[in-house]
């Protein structure tokens, strides 16, 4: 193939005979091609050792998709749950072993008696929060290995209004949206579960952490600041997990539409109606009511 490659441009020869150096350089190309094995997916030297499945697998952006799906799927199915837990707030004061106890409370010890005796008191609650933590990290690796990957595909940007006319405002914010949730999960933790932003804290006293936090005015502003931000990356969110994993098809892009809406609603709805309520006092903690801890006792 190599010769008759150079037959056919017989016409660039020299006049001596001798070959130019741009076709023997075209040539060799030829012959390199030729005696070339099949390229495979992934580049893997001869005495290079074969990375393991699932790291090979996210590698590539495919699979780090199916890992944004899916630690997609963990965190909307975890912000749901504890949405609902949440709302056992509203119950108020129940009656447990006899005695008085916020409904709120009964649950989180129940969460904390999970798997006992199995494991000691809270440690499975504990593996629950560090998978989840885990997730999160994934989902973040992910999302900036990605915008990687895609910037160096196309490293100039548009110049043109067409790419914001294509795409909706919930998935141009989705970085920042996702860095207000990261900043807020941080701060939901030490508020609510560590306690080094809660005035006067009670380990156990869900209710009463739960009013002294919210009922501070600059603190329910962010919550619901935040949980909009929620709301709209849960969208977005939602809505694309389905495309990340090929299950795209134009039949279902309207109950796509409207599970990704439900399901944003939902959450916002919800979540944002705990500082509301704190301030109007319909949440309000009596010290009366004696701890689950008190009552267990």
């Amino acid at each position: 193939m190599a010769s008759r490659s150079l037959r056919s441009v017989g016409a660039g020869f020299r006049a001596d005979g001798v070959v130019p150096s741009s076709l023997r350089r075209m040539a060799q190309t030829i012959s390199n091609e030729r005696g070339r094995g099949p390229v495979s997916g992934t580049a893997v030297g001869k005495r290079g050792k074969r990375k393991p499945f699932l790291i090979d697998f996210y590698s590539t952006a495919v699979g780090k998709k199916y890992v944004m799906a899916v630690t997609g799927i963990i965190g909307i199915g975890f912000v749901i749950g504890h949405m609902v837990g949440n709302l056992k707030a509203y119950l108020g004061v129940i009656d447990h072993q006899g005695s008085r106890a916020y409904d709120i409370d009964v649950y989180g010890e129940y969460l904390r008696e999970l798997l006992v005796p199995i494991l000691p008191h809270g440690y499975f609650l504990w593996i629950m929060r560090i998978g989840l933590i885990a997730a999160v990290l994934l989902h973040i690796h992910a999302a900036y290995s990605l915008t990687i990957l895609n910037r160096k595909a196309r490293p100039v940007k548009y110049q043109s209004s067409r790419d914001y006319q294509v795409a909706n405002f919930a998935s141009r914010s989705m970085r920042w949206t996702g860095i207000i949730v990261v900043l807020f999960l941080f701060w939901h933790l030490a508020d609510l579960t560590w306690g080094w932003f809660n005035p006067g804290f009670e380990h156990g006293a869900v209710y009463r952490n739960l009013d002294a936090s919210l009922s501070r005015v600059p603190v329910a502003v962010l919550y619901i600041v935040a949980n909009i931000a929620l709301g709209i990356h849960l969208f977005h969110g939602t809505w694309s997990l389905f495309q990340s994993i090929g299950w795209n098809n134009p039949r279902f892009n309207q109950w796509r539409k409207g599970l990704a809406t439900g399901v944003a609603t939902l959450i916002v709805v919800g979540n944002v109606s705990f500082p509301i309520m704190t301030l109007a006092g319909v949440i309000e903690y009596d010290a009366s009511v004696p701890s689950v801890q008190e009552v267990s006792e």
